[in-house]
């Protein structure tokens, strides 16, 4: 399970997922069908997103674990930026929704 802030068009939004890796084609085709066809993320540490918003991942990871999917942890783009510090951020990853 992977834990991303994705910053789309319109806000950040901080996503869980059971796909291997937030460039897997499902990954982006399940983002695509969202809406979100151009974006930049950075993966974060699932022990800090756990660590930050506690029982709300434990109830939302649970349903991922029956299948490969993603599920929004938060929508509240302001939030989630301030939660994480930049050094808690992983690589950027790119997406201009051509590469699909």
């Amino acid at each position: 399970m992977k834990a991303a802030l994705i910053f789309t068009g319109s806000s950040p939004i901080l996503i869980i997922t059971s796909y291997p890796s937030l460039e897997d084609k499902r990954f982006l085709e399940k983002l695509k069908h969202k809406g979100i066809d151009k974006f930049i993320a950075f993966e974060v540490q699932l022990e800090s997103a756990k660590e930050k918003y506690g029982s709300r991942f434990d109830v939302i990871s649970d349903d991922l674990n029956e299948t490969e999917d993603m599920r929004i942890l938060d929508y509240n783009g302001q939030l989630a930026f301030e939660r994480f510090s930049f050094e808690e951020l992983g690589d950027m990853i790119k997406h201009d929704g051509h590469n699909i």
